[in-house]
């Protein structure tokens, strides 16, 4: 149930579009200048040094100190009845009113000071192939739409294991891949720059307990932390030649963006929904015991360099075909441990609607069809485009944001291997 704007003391949480209201509260790691990485909590136009709240005893937590490192697993790995002490706390912290205010106000510095660092120590990362717009669409582009979606598509949500050592906060440059690209008529294949290197908007899911065993949809949803926005890019030129049969590899390892804060989910109980109804009913590990989604609306802007942004795409999460959820309960049947820190990417996020498509691959088809931007066009990224990724629920007199994800691409490096 939506209860509307919950009213703090830090006047610019107030205001009905600030991305970090009190209902919101995410979790970020943040330094300024050269002083060392604290954990920090976005309210209003600030970060809560929450560090700093735990050391003079204005916060404890069970089994703390917790915030004492630079990184959020430790809370994370403590598990819901914290998380929920934390919001707790912190809420009545910066209610409007709170008689703490005097003793937390110099605890507050604001956003535009400090520089935002990776918010958890990522163990493990997954990416997922479930939303069906996308699927669909890409599927049509290789296969014909009678052939679009794999045979076991509605059946379970598929996915690959990807590289923790590649995800990045958002800000970070990504350079342009180099990788092996098939030649004409499967001719001798070159090494060569990306030319068709591209996004996927998607959502991410942040395991806060770990772990062994299978465990249920309603298990795993007890289990993430939160959410956090993220971008796969993707070189589909080397991607096309590789992938057959074990699926991506080098065409996904360039870089995974996430933006800097997580929504815990807490924060986006509110906005759940349901996922869509299933054309082949799911076996029962994978069935959901309520609404698993959440209205997130989201869209992508592409600025090329020294130039104005347009906006190339507006979905929303709810397009999902399977929810987070439903991927982690998915990734333990085998027995697969799950870690604190483990990212689930959902997979691209694209609408039924040629403007709500999640990559360039999709918005372009294949190129096929360039897309129009402030004074050019597009098929695919070009050096020195930077890509923004945006969502946010929309609540009563409020909004629940997750901070820009941006990545701006440079240009590849000469020939690595040339001598």
């Amino acid at each position: 149930m939506n209860s509307g704007l919950i009213r703090s003391w830090v006047k610019s949480a107030n205001a009905a579009d600030c991305p970090f209201p009190l209902n919101n509260l995410p979790c970020g790691v943040f330094s300024v200048g050269d002083e060392e990485l604290r954990c920090g909590v976005a309210i209003g136009d600030y970060v809560l040094d929450v560090t700093g709240l735990e050391e003079e005893g204005l916060l404890s937590l069970a089994g703390g100190p917790l915030l004492d490192v630079p990184f959020w697993n430790e809370v994370m790995g403590a598990g819901p009845a914290v998380w929920a002490d934390l919001r707790g706390r912190l809420t009545a912290l910066l209610a409007e009113g709170s008689a703490d205010q005097a003793g937390v106000e110099p605890f507050l510095v604001p956003l535009a000071e400090v520089e935002l660092h990776l918010p958890f120590l990522v163990a493990e990362y997954t990416d997922f192939y479930a939303g069906r717009h996308h699927a669909t669409n890409v599927g049509t582009m290789f296969r014909g739409a009678e052939n679009a979606l794999p045979p076991n598509w509605l059946h379970i949500p598929i996915g690959y294991n990807g590289r923790a050592s590649s995800v990045v906060v958002s800000g970070t440059e990504v350079r342009r891949p180099w990788g092996q690209v098939k030649g004409p008529d499967h001719a001798v294949p070159s090494f060569q720059p990306s030319r068709r290197f591209d996004i996927e908007l998607e959502m991410g899911a942040v395991v806060g307990m770990p772990s062994d065993g299978p465990v249920t949809v309603a298990e795993a949803d007890a289990m993430i932390f939160g959410y956090v926005l993220l971008n796969d890019w993707s070189a589909r030129d080397i991607q096309a030649w590789e992938y057959q049969p074990l699926g991506p590899f080098q065409a996904k390892a360039t870089a995974t963006t996430i933006s800097p804060w997580v929504v815990m989910k807490a924060a986006l109980e509110p906005f759940r929904t349901a996922t869509p109804p299933r054309e082949v009913p799911l076996l029962p590990h994978l069935q959901e015991p309520g609404p698993m989604l959440y209205d997130i609306a989201l869209e992508v802007g592409l600025r090329p360099e020294g130039g104005a942004e347009t906006v190339i795409a507006r979905t929303n999460y709810r397009e999902m075909y399977y929810s987070a959820a439903q991927q982690l309960a998915h990734h333990t049947t085998s027995g697969c441990p799950m870690t604190t820190g483990d990212l689930l990417g959902s997979g691209t996020i694209s609408g039924p609607t040629k403007d709500s498509r999640g990559s360039l691959l999709e918005l372009s088809w294949g190129g096929k069809e360039p897309i129009a931007i402030a004074g050019g066009a597009r098929s695919f990224i070009e050096d020195h485009d930077t890509l923004t990724l945006r969502g946010w629920c929309k609540g009563e007199g409020y909004i629940i944001g997750f901070g820009d994800c941006v990545g701006k691409v440079t240009p590849a490096h000469a020939d690595p291997y040339a001598r």
